[in-house]
């Protein structure tokens, strides 16, 4: 990987281990209201509470692609993937999703490819 690709997968891995910060141990404060624009009040349901600590689980497998021995073709296989969690997010949700989550995704694949 060149050292551009690296901190940009760097700064995908700090994203998202944030994002599994907010979703798993912080679900319910003021931070992760704030960023998903969800009112505490939802936020502390039981239900959303479970299902918020279980998508946040998932946002930190990017981080373990720095152990393995084939970290382009998998990070570039995870890129692709939340891309397109960016985009459904974005057509589902709030379209601000996909640059929010994905704009950094998508210039991190374009260094691996170019």
């Amino acid at each position: 990987m060149s050292i551009l690709s690296t901190i940009l997968v760097t700064l995908v891995a700090m994203l998202f281990f944030y994002i599994m910060y907010l979703e798993t141990f912080a679900t319910d404060s003021e931070s992760t209201s704030r960023v998903f624009n969800i009112p505490q009040e939802e936020l502390r349901k039981t239900s959303l509470n479970t299902l918020f600590k279980n998508q946040g689980v998932y946002n930190g497998l990017l981080d373990g692609t720095f152990l393995s021995k084939n970290p382009v073709e998998i990070v570039a296989m995870l890129l692709v993937y939340i891309i397109l969690v960016a985009i459904y997010g974005g057509l589902t949700s709030d379209k601000k999703i996909i640059l929010k989550q994905g704009g950094l995704p998508i210039l991190a694949l374009l260094s691996l490819l170019f």
